[in-house]
Order: structure tokens, then sequence, then C-alpha cells
């Protein structure tokens, strides 16, 4: 191990980010505004951590797996501390516990907010905290390895530490040309919906705000009751639209663009992903139109909006769904655990897991009846391995393991228990907001210091697919 070269990829990150801080020091230093002096030394101490490895180390030809594997997991709580320095240095609602908890929020793509006037915040601050939605959504490390030497296994050794294991096989590029596939798709997602929302009412800054928040799939707004603040269909379908297609593999997009037969309309995780969310869109719309919440097509809006929010693990608002009938609360908790596809910025169990649990579960029965048959699990025509489908399993068992023990503790805590389970689902899923005490236009304010610790966890837990950040406890591994 050698902890110079981990500390060298770490400065180039600390690099990338302080290139955000000092744009959002620009728009504070363009408005005047109170971020002007949090922003200039928080981008200060980002340059001189990121650029001092770089000067003093040299590029290395080689790193091992497991020095990748901590440059990737150290990368992240670093960047999370570095993200919660403005926000110590402005004040206000961010005590150090506040604004590591928003910091982490912002990074992983949760969304969960501590705060309870977001608009009081400066617009520089407003931008950095949706900039850490968009520098993370895609991974940090992805943003990093594009402007790395073109040195391919370094590139090939940490693109596999930071992707998870589910979306790499749908690639069937090499690892330039798939940085490449992301950037284009992330950056091109991005331009459109900026330019969508600009048409459709929203000034630019909140057009880009919003954007960055949609596509990364985190939900930071600039407003307090965020999406609803607008009360606009057209930007209600807008960001539905969006936030679907960020739930989708970007490699599947990108092929779809280019014309390539391997496309979403062939993918059968994508077409369980669209098939199960148009079913509970349908089911919630239902609901709540045969209980006199809504008219029939502003049932279709809400339902179709907060169940898109939730599934994706975007997290935007533009209802409280914690009123709703608990019919719809029950099926709008399902999709906070199921989640969207690998390969996409969403997070959760994911919708791959799922469609090999129901498929592992559909051959297991017929076994039941054919104890001496022959049967392989296949998606999209390809085998599945054995080991492939324990894992998944295995996945989802501990994922939901992990959200209710962090539940319990929160209800030792003194929470109730819907805002706990929901709150630890939603912070594990890096979904954002739950029901109760954490409703869809609130905030965790309410949740106690020790109780947001434990969600900040869950976050990274989450954002890193739960192996990544436990093994980093395995000091024995790192040798």
């Amino acid at each position: 191990m050698r902890p110079h070269i981990i500390i060298r990829y770490i400065g180039l990150i600390f690099l990338f980010n302080s290139f955000f801080l000092f744009v959002s020091l620009l728009i504070s230093l363009y408005n005047n505004d109170s971020g002007i002096f949090p922003l200039l030394y928080s981008s200060i101490i980002a340059f001189i951590f990121g650029i001092f490895p770089l000067i003093y180390v040299p590029t290395p030809k080689d790193i091992t797996t497991k020095e990748g594997f901590l440059i990737v997991v150290l990368s992240w709580l670093f960047t999370c501390l570095l993200g919660m320095v403005p926000y110590v240095i402005w004040g206000g609602e961010f005590t150090f516990t506040n604004a590591w908890f928003e910091s982490v929020s912002g990074f992983t793509t949760t969304g969960s907010t501590i705060l309870v006037d977001i608009e009081v915040l400066p617009r520089g601050l407003l931008f950095w905290r949706s900039a850490t939605h968009w520098i993370g959504g895609i991974g940090i490390i992805i943003f990093a390895l594009v402007v790395l030497p073109n040195i391919g296994h370094i590139r090939a050794i940490l693109i596999k530490n930071e992707f998870s294991s589910l979306a790499q096989h749908n690639f069937i590029q090499n690892t330039k040309q798939v940085l490449r596939v992301l950037v284009i798709v992330y950056l091109g997602l991005t331009l459109l919906e900026t330019i969508a929302l600009r048409l459709a009412g929203m000034s630019l800054f909140d057009a880009v705000c919003h954007s960055f928040g949609t596509i990364a799939t985190g939900g930071f707004s600039t407003k307090n009751l965020s999406i609803a603040h607008y009360n606009s269909p057209t930007i209600d379908i807008i960001v539905i639209i969006f936030m679907f297609l960020s739930g989708i593999h970007f490699g599947l997009l990108f092929y779809t663009v280019i014309g390539n037969k391997y496309n979403v309309f062939r993918s059968g995780v994508v077409k369980f992903y669209f098939f199960s969310t148009l079913i509970g869109v349908l089911l919630v719309t239902l609901n709540l139109y045969f209980n006199n919440y809504f008219s029939f097509f502003g049932s279709l809006r809400y339902a179709a909006f907060q169940l898109v929010s939730l599934s994706t693990t975007t997290g935007f608002a533009n209802a409280d769904s914690s009123i709703w009938p608990s019919f719809s609360i029950m099926l709008l908790l399902f999709f906070t655990l199921q989640c969207a596809c690998a390969g996409s910025t969403a997070g959760g169990i994911k919708v791959d897991r799922i469609f090999i649990l129901l498929k592992a579960l559909k051959i297991q029965v017929k076994k039941f009846h054919h104890p001496n048959a022959v049967m392989v699990l296949k998606v999209d025509n390809k085998s599945v391995n054995p080991e492939a489908v324990n894992n998944a399993i295995l996945y989802i068992v501990l994922y939901i393991l992990i959200v209710f023990i962090s539940a319990l503790l929160l209800t030792a805590l003194g929470v109730d228990t819907l805002s706990a389970f929901s709150g630890s689902a939603a912070t594990m899923g890096n979904v954002g907001p739950g029901f109760n005490m954490v409703y869809s236009l609130g905030s965790y304010s309410a949740i106690p210091m020790a109780g947001k610790w434990i969600l900040s966890a869950n976050m990274l837990l989450g954002r890193l697919e739960i192996y990544a950040l436990v093994s980093l406890l395995y000091y024995r591994s790192w040798r």
C-alpha cells in the first residue's frame, strides 16, 4: 500500500471540487451576497490541498486494486468533509452535524435536507449545494478519470471500484469509451433539461440548479416547497420525463440514441422498470381519485410526479404525500426501496436486483414441480451465473436489514415508527424525503443529532453499495 499515491488522487478530486467552489464564489460575487467569504476560503482550502499532492507526488505507472478501492472510498469521505466547509463558515442552521448531513446528502445525491428555510441561503451557496449533487451524481471518480493521463489499466481499476457490478456488464465498450458515453449522456441530459425548464418559465439560475438535481437524481431545490413552488403542470411534466430518463442505464440511453441494437427497447430490466412504474402510478392515481383527494387528472399529475421522484431516488416534490391514503404511502415506500436501474445515477436496491430475484423465484417454483430440470437464469438472453444471483439476493437481504436496524436505532432516539422507517429507507436509497417528520415538503431538522449521523452513514452505505464502505473497517485488507 502506497499512501502517497492515494493522497495524489484524492488531491485531484479536491482540485476538481475547487473549480465548482470557484464558480459558486463568482455567483456570490455577482450577487454580492453573504456567501462570498465562506466560498472564497473553501475554494482556497480545496485548491491548496488539491494542488500540492499533484506537484510533489509523481504520476504512478500503476496502482493496485486495493489502492484503487481506497482511492474511491476515501475520495467520497474527504469530499463530503470538504463540502461541509462553506456551510460551517456561513453558519445559520448549519451546525457541524447539520453541515455534515447536508454535504453527505448532496454528494450522495440523497437530497435530504436539514434546512427549514432554504431560500435564506445566498445564491452562491445554493449553487454549491446543487453542484454537490451534480458532482456526486455520476461519481466524483468518473469526472476525475476524464482528466487523468491515458493509462488504461489505472482507469479500469478505478472505474471498477466506483461502478456497481450490475452496471459494468451492460457496457460493451472499453474503459475510455465508457467514460465518454457517461459524460456525453450526463452533460446532454443536463443541457436539455436546463433549456426545457428555462422555456417553461424558470429563471436560468433555478433551471440549472434543478437540472443538476434531476439528472443526478438528487432533489435539492432552491425553493422551500421544491417543485410545488412553481405550481406548473408543464414544469412537472418536464421534470418527470428527465427523472425517468435519469433512472435508466446511461449506456443503454446512449446506444438507443446512436441506433445500436442493444437499446432500451430490448432490455428486460428497462421494460420491468417502465411497467412497474406505470402500474404504480395508475394504482396511486386511482387511490387518490376514489378517496376524493384530487380530480382524476390532478390525481394522475401528483401520483406520477411523486412516484417517479421516489422510484428514481430524485426526491423532488410537488405535493405533500404524507397526508395521502395508507395504500398510496405503502406503494411509495415500496418504490423507495426498489428504485431505478443500475448504471444510472439512482440509488436504492435497484430494479436489476429485483428483476433477478423475481426470475430466481420463478425458477425455484418450477424446480419444485420439476426437481431434476436444469434451468439457467437469463437476463436479455444472457446467462447470469449462480454467484451473481446469490450476490443480488444477499445484497437485498443485507440492504433491508440495515434499513431495519437504522430505523430501530431512530425509534430508540424517540422518532416515531413511520418517520424512522421511511427516513432510513429514504437515506439508504439516496431518495431524500420520507413521511411524517421527514415528509416531502419538509426537512430532517427535527431528527435528533445522533439520528442525523446514523442517516448520514446510511447515505454513504447506499451510495457505495454497502460492501465498499464496510470493507474499509477491515484494516488487514488494506495491506
